[in-house]
């Protein structure tokens, strides 16, 4: 049996991410631990495909599909659906996400091997008040009361914002929820948890 049957019969002939049906293809899963076999391959359809191979095509709300297909057995969909919530990490939603996700030690060692261990896309840094590097998905407390713009709200000092994501265009800018309210956060005024 050819590598393609072993996974269309393996997927239900549909693509092992967001279950089209349309344009399927071997998607060989990059910095695999052997060479490309059922086990470190994906059934994929030509929309996955191309954004998995080129950044610049992703559009993230076609991942959202992740949040059903995370749950797959299969390490190979499980690999690929952690890079690309990883990758998305700072949209929010895919954070969420990689909090819940579920996956062996030896299957989450594969999937980290093929993340580049850059902080932004633009390379910029986003710091606390102590210099302390920021990354999407941290966690910080306020250091000071902060009158949010366009509303009477004040969000009080030493309250926790979790997960907060990273402006790509401005260093000095975070954001995060302050009750309940998403806001933009100036980096000099929190400190990491």
């Amino acid at each position: 049996m050819s590598l393609e049957q072993d996974l269309r019969d393996r997927s239900g002939n549909v693509c092992e991410l967001c279950n089209s049906t349309t344009d399927l293809d071997l998607y060989a899963v990059p910095d695999s631990p052997e060479s490309t076999t059922a086990d470190t391959s994906i059934f994929a359809c030509g929309t996955c495909r191309t954004q998995l191979q080129d950044p610049e095509q992703v559009a993230a709300n076609h991942w959202r599909c992740l949040n059903d297909s995370m749950w797959s057995t299969v390490p190979a969909v499980q690999v690929v659906a952690y890079r690309m919530l990883h990758q998305l990490k700072a949209e929010g939603w895919p954070q969420d996400l990689l909090d819940m996700m579920y996956m062996e030690e030896d299957v989450r060692e594969w999937a980290k091997a093929g993340i580049a261990e850059d902080t932004s896309s633009k390379g910029l840094l986003h710091r606390d008040s102590n210099g302390v590097i920021l990354e999407a998905g941290d966690s910080v407390v306020l250091l000071k009361d902060l009158k949010v713009k366009g509303s009477s709200m004040v969000a009080k000092q030493g309250t926790a914002v979790r997960r907060i994501s990273l402006d790509h265009e401005n260093e000095k800018y975070i954001e995060g929820k302050v009750d309940g309210q998403q806001i933009v956060l100036v980096t000099d005024y929190v400190k990491k948890l």
